[in-house]
């Protein structure tokens, strides 16, 4: 539910808005532009904000970067959710998982890109907080992937000498690196037959 943020405007009376809102907003400024390219009038733009507002409900620009950040792992893990449901034929819920990806790769959106991968080569390196985002989110989707190939492997379907860490190790980093390729011209078909590819050689 969005949260109503009361905010004190120039003249002294209060003035609410939506919290959540806002922080979409800004997100998709950060995700089109990157944090570098992104200055404090666009994001003034594109949340309607003032900057007394801005300011006063989030701090400043790294502040609501921050938030946005959140915002985007919050998504994605409500996505893995569904994705990757215990209740699915864990096979299945992996396929799902990666079809998922395909789509988000291709055409306009895998154009855009992703704003973890793009945040982890612009800033992770260097700003603890956003690392600390970066590797927490790629931890807890490797941990996701790994329990449904233990799920896998106990059901049976896990072909022989495939470890449920490793292969969710190697996954993900498929995941992230199809983000990055995928910018290129590549088809939605390619991609989902890599995938396809990838997940017969893990299973029975």
């Amino acid at each position: 539910m969005s949260r109503q943020a009361p905010v004190q405007s120039l003249r002294g009376r209060p003035r609410s808005f939506d919290i959540e809102a806002a922080v979409e907003r800004a997100m998709d400024v950060f995700w089109s532009r990157g944090y570098h390219a992104t200055a404090l009038p666009d994001l003034l733009r594109a949340t309607k904000l003032s900057r007394g507002s801005l300011y006063a409900a989030f701090g400043d620009k790294h502040s609501l970067f921050l938030r946005a950040l959140d915002r985007y792992i919050a998504d994605a893990l409500t996505r893995m959710d569904v994705e990757l449901d215990p209740r699915k034929e864990p096979v299945a819920g992996l396929r799902a998982y990666l079809a998922g990806y395909v789509e988000r790769a291709s055409g306009a959106n895998g154009r855009r890109g992703c704003l973890l991968v793009a945040t982890a080569m612009e800033l992770a390196g260097h700003d603890a907080e956003v690392g600390r985002r970066v590797a927490g989110f790629f931890k807890t989707m490797e941990a996701r992937v790994a329990d449904v190939l233990s799920r896998a492997e106990a059901a049976g379907r896990l072909a022989d000498g495939v470890e449920p860490a490793s292969a969710a190790r190697i996954l993900v980093c498929f995941v992230w690196g199809l983000r990055v390729v995928a910018k290129t011209a590549q088809t939605r078909i390619t991609w989902q037959a890599t995938a396809d590819a990838l997940l017969d050689r893990f299973f029975r």
